[in-house]
């Protein structure tokens, strides 16, 4: 099993004057990141990107204020604007030799009276086609919805996945999405799809004034509690075959780079890379 740790570009809020930052940190090897301000930024972190020997993936949207959340319905975007953005990003990241493109899917704003099975199928379908046509790995990060709707994380849950299976796609689990969704049942949820999993987004929650931030995962949190307990969530997907464990918290609470640090070398004992 050769797990990579990974740092997203929402440490420091995908802002070019800081991206060196994301080239500094001692047994990091990949980044993700997207919602880049410019086409000039992003060639920016291309460049400093090939002087490294480091991986890269995509979180779309590439560029800021581009769908993030619409391939299954309208949020921002008509869908087929949102398929239409994925698949050029699909085949940018291709010649890029980026090592896989994550979206938001199956993605729904909230609950409602809909056969969510026929609609994730057919958006897997488009998803296949893409990742055949572009020859590269498709990730799907299913995500809470409008108000903390846990509608989209328990459609993904009731899927098949016989059919799932059939079309070769991997999955994205959210830790802070998963727990805030499922509390306790997370293992459950998580087993279902351990073939599937090929990246895992690391961050634990706080809450302010009814917002949720997310921070640094660390092993002080397992005893102070206050935050959720993440050390057997991350062994546990761990188990799954090649992941990238990307530290995925914002600078809102200004974690020093030794909290950060000290968080990173505990997930490396924990997944044993």
């Amino acid at each position: 099993m050769h797990h990579c740790i990974g740092l997203s570009g929402s440490v420091i809020m995908s802002e070019p004057e800081k991206f060196p930052l994301l080239f500094k940190k001692k047994n990091v090897n990949h980044i993700e990141i997207g919602e880049f301000p410019s086409e000039e930024s992003l060639n920016n972190f291309l460049e400093l990107l090939n002087k490294k020997n480091v991986t890269f993936g995509l979180h779309s949207p590439l560029y800021r204020n581009q769908s993030k959340y619409d391939l299954l319905e309208k949020i921002q975007y008509e869908p087929e604007q949102a398929w239409d953005q994925f698949e050029s990003e699909a085949q940018y990241m291709s010649e890029l030799g980026a090592k896989y493109i994550l979206v938001h899917f199956p993605n729904f704003k909230e609950e409602k009276d809909i056969d969510t099975n026929e609609i994730i199928e057919n958006g897997l379908k488009r998803l296949h086609l893409l990742q055949e046509k572009y020859s590269i790995d498709i990730v799907c990060e299913p995500k809470l919805g409008l108000n903390r709707s846990v509608f989209g994380i328990r459609a993904l849950d009731n899927f098949p996945i016989e059919i799932w299976d059939k079309y070769g796609i991997k999955l994205c689990i959210d830790i802070g999405d998963y727990l805030l969704a499922a509390g306790d049942k997370v293992m459950n949820y998580i087993e279902k799809w351990k073939n599937h999993i090929k990246v895992v987004h690391l961050h634990n929650v706080e809450f302010q004034n009814n917002k949720y931030i997310w921070i640094p995962v660390h092993p002080s949190h397992e005893i102070d509690n206050s935050h959720f307990n993440v050390k057997d969530l991350i062994y546990k997907l761990s188990t799954s075959l090649d992941v990238f464990f990307v530290f995925e918290h914002t600078p809102h609470t200004n974690p020093t780079d030794t909290f950060v640090n000290e968080g990173i070398i505990w997930v490396k004992e924990i997944i044993g890379s």
